[in-house]
């Protein structure tokens, strides 16, 4: 069986959990298929894997010149795959060139859904105009799809509410995963003392990109409700807009002068170095406003890393609560009762390490259990199958 997989992210290039997934789904489906890959970038030395760059001529200091970059990509994807008996899209900036390239050849398309435009409306701010480009994307190959992976089940309720015109039976529900051999307890003293952490000094830490999505301003508001002796760990990923990232500085400005004990480290760092601060850190926190699956709750987990999160989207079927993690209700209407809810989680997780560490331990175990890539891509080449008729 020939599988092209296409996506924006892969490596080096990867920057959200997106591309961490393609990324381990990739290496998991070698073994079982003869794989593709086509991403976006410069040529990659590994073998069978595909680079693409955008038509020179529609580069463009406008905000939409993106959506328009990702356009042309995905054409030259779907010229690019005649060969292949399944094409597997993630996300909008891949997504239209499986739909493309399945009505060209006449294979089925496979999008996994990682988000939907339709609940991301902030995306306007990054994409300008081309906010209505990705959302016409997006909608155009998932009700042309063969079959839609949903990465959980609220994930799957989100794809039927925004798009009913889909066949409930053509939506499948195939979990994220972590790999957990990589994702383990690891302690390193002189990583925590290179970010100015004493060791054994229990704090919070944060993993994720500047963006609404991740709700960091209402972790930022809620740090001043926190006891300013537990040290406040930020390990921020790249902004959005620039609007963002003034926002989001300012707010950070106010946590030094206000409480102090806010460390703040910018850009992605190497996975290593993320895992030894995850393993460290008495709780990892995840204010995100919305999240189809919350990756990184689950690479927090399997590094026995108690976790603090809020209740939306597929967070609670990674997270649960009072086991593994403790959960926050949210609801836009009411930010200050969340923020509220996320110190007072996080507090009392830092004050009760032993308590932190229960939940860690049963989250580790969660993560081995439920989320390992073997059994996910075992499903992911089960469906494949279907789809061609066994």
């Amino acid at each position: 069986m020939r599988v092209a997989l296409l996506t924006r992210e892969y490596p080096p290039d990867i920057y959200g959990g997106a591309g961490v997934h393609v990324e381990e789904l990739a290496g998991q489906l070698r073994s079982r298929v003869d794989l593709e890959v086509h991403c976006w970038g410069e040529p990659r030395s590994e073998p069978g894997v595909i680079a693409h760059r955008p038509w020179p001529q529609l580069a463009s200091d406008r905000p939409e010149s993106g959506a328009f970059a990702a356009l042309s990509i995905d054409l030259a994807m779907a010229s690019a795959v005649p060969d292949a008996d399944i094409l597997h899209s993630h996300t909008w900036y891949a997504n239209l060139a499986g739909h493309l390239g399945g009505l060209a050849w006449g294979r089925p398309h496979v999008l996994t859904a990682h988000s939907l435009e339709p609940l991301r409306p902030w995306k306007a701010e990054q994409l300008g105009g081309g906010y209505r480009l990705s959302s016409f994307a997006e909608r155009s190959a998932m009700l042309g799809a063969a079959a839609v992976i949903a990465v959980s089940e609220g994930m799957r309720g989100d794809v039927l509410a925004c798009y009913p015109e889909l066949d409930p039976a053509r939506v499948r529900v195939i979990h994220n995963g972590v790999d957990t051999h990589v994702y383990r307890p690891r302690f390193e003293e002189a990583t925590l003392r290179h970010r100015g952490i004493e060791p054994g000094t229990p704090y919070a830490v944060f993993v994720g990109r500047i963006t609404r999505q991740k709700g960091l301003s209402h972790l930022l508001a809620a740090a001043r409700q926190i006891d300013p002796s537990y040290p406040i760990l930020i390990l921020a990923g790249a902004p959005d807009t620039p609007q963002i990232a003034a926002e989001v500085a300012e707010l950070a400005e106010q946590v030094r002068r206000e409480r102090g004990n806010l460390v703040w480290v910018e850009g992605i760092l190497p996975r290593e170095e993320v895992v030894e601060l995850l393993s460290a850190a008495t709780v990892f926190v995840c204010p995100s406003i919305y999240e189809p699956f919350g990756l990184v709750n689950a690479e927090a987990m399997a590094c026995a890393t108690a976790v603090v999160a809020s209740r939306v989207g597929g967070i609670p079927e990674v997270v649960v609560d009072g086991r593994t993690g403790i959960l926050v209700d949210y609801d836009e209407r009411r930010p200050a009762a969340f923020e509220q809810g996320l110190a007072a989680g996080v507090e009392t997780l830092l004050r009760d390490p032993v308590r932190a560490r229960s939940m860690g331990e049963e989250g580790r175990r969660r993560a081995v259990e439920h989320f390992g890539w073997p059994r996910i891509a075992d499903r992911t080449v089960a469906l494949y199958r279907d789809l061609l008729g066994g």
